[in-house]
């Protein structure tokens, strides 16, 4: 006897029917769909992971080596006065260190997103996998180097014996909106790359350019004038200082605009998840 299909279980495709579905059940639609595929986020994400070091030496040690040959540059050219940083509140290894890594997690929410789609083409081409079961996984994948790397960020605070506030217990709510930021400029590119792939490679040179006009290796209080002004209005000065704050200061020192900058990353977030959820299928069609 055959099973008996619900209405329910039927699912109806037409021409342009993403742009007839509204904003917010565009939004319900992409969280539904990572409910129901967790665990294959999870699988994905447990073979991608494992696989990217299996074949390595030293494996997930690159995960504490890295962070550490990445602020040699900077320690050695403050060192021979090249590098002039101001006051930065703390021994500067620390400090560049603990910024260095916050501004990698945010580039690294922005190449998961980027490459979400590229990164996830052979198993697109199998089964129909919605791009944010992807982005999640690249996401995940990142998060967890991350936090292996955090653990040397965490070592060296205690080595110059600087306090590890208690408000660190927030910084993951203060380092989400680096995510919604760095993921929608990440979306708009994985756009970009198959309708204009010379547009993708100038967002990222501009992407790497960012970094210097916001206080990751120096001290927000420049004495350049025009550089103070693009601090000023540069969001990602307060995400990235917040995030700071939390772990060694215990308060944000600018929450005002910390918290505008947060509505701000929010607000991009949700216009580049429906951009890229109305032309989803197209952009996989050019793929092809």
């Amino acid at each position: 006897m055959s099973k008996k299909i619900k209405k329910s279980d039927v699912v109806i495709y037409e021409p342009h029917y993403r742009g007839k579905v509204s904003f917010f059940a565009s939004c319900l639609t992409m969280w539904k769909n990572i409910i129901a595929s967790r665990y294959l986020i999870y699988q994905l994400f447990k073979r991608d992971f494992l696989f990217a070091y299996k074949r390595s030496f030293l494996s997930v040690g690159w995960f504490f080596i890295s962070p550490l040959l990445g602020i040699i540059s900077w320690v050695l050219m403050n060192a021979t006065n090249i590098l002039a940083p101001g006051d930065v509140g703390m021994p500067y290894p620390a400090y560049i260190l603990i910024s260095t890594s916050i501004w990698g997690l945010f580039m690294g929410f922005y190449q998961s997103a980027s490459d979400s789609l590229y990164t996830g083409l052979p198993f697109i081409l199998d089964i129909k996998c919605p791009q944010e079961i992807l982005l999640v996984k690249q996401t995940a994948q990142h998060l967890a180097g991350f936090l292996l790397g955090f653990a040397i960020t965490i070592a060296v605070l205690f080595i110059f014996q600087i306090r590890i506030s208690w408000t660190i217990i927030f910084f993951p709510l203060a380092v989400l909106p680096l995510f919604f930021l760095g993921a929608s400029i990440g979306l708009v590119a994985a756009i970009f790359r198959v309708v204009m792939p010379d547009l993708k490679r100038w967002l990222d040179f501009g992407m790497q350019l960012l970094m210097f006009v916001t206080p990751v290796i120096y001290s927000e209080k420049v004495e350049s004038d025009l550089l103070q002004q693009i601090i000023k209005y540069n969001p990602l000065t307060y995400l990235v200082a917040g995030a700071r704050d939390t772990l060694i200061r215990g308060s944000i020192e600018h929450l005002e605009e910390f918290l505008l900058s947060c509505i701000f990353s929010l607000a991009i977030f949700m216009l580049a998840s429906r951009a890229m959820y109305l032309s989803e299928d197209k952009i996989i069609e050019r793929m092809f």
